[in-house]
């Protein structure tokens, strides 16, 4: 893990604690209720947290993305995104016109 990554770990932990202490307050008011509690914790922070870090983790995800790319064709595998380019034809018509145990259906004059 880079300094980055830490400095970022950290700030997550220290605003989850600050979240926790303001839906601790909530709860024990005399004016508070645990449901309050709940969704202060959720809205204030894991919702939030949980997008923040979803955000920033982006480019070293994108980053694996493009490393495991060049090592699968560094290693000679096919891209698992590229068309099928083979001459064989799709199974379609053929296979139904094959299958004799079902009628074709016809107008009616």
């Amino acid at each position: 893990m880079t300094a980055a990554q830490n400095n970022m770990f950290l700030i997550v932990i220290a605003w989850m604690y600050v979240v926790l202490m303001m839906s601790v307050a909530e709860a024990t008011h005399s004016a508070g209720s645990l449901l309050g509690a709940l969704m202060t914790f959720v809205l204030y922070g894991v919702g939030p947290v949980a997008l923040v870090v979803y955000l920033m983790r982006a480019p070293a995800r994108r980053r694996a993305i493009k490393a495991r790319e060049a090592a699968g064709a560094s290693a000679g595998q096919p891209d698992s995104f590229a068309p099928d380019t083979s001459s064989h034809a799709a199974r379609g018509i053929e296979a139904v016109a094959l299958n004799t145990g079902v009628a074709p259906v016809r107008k009616e004059p």
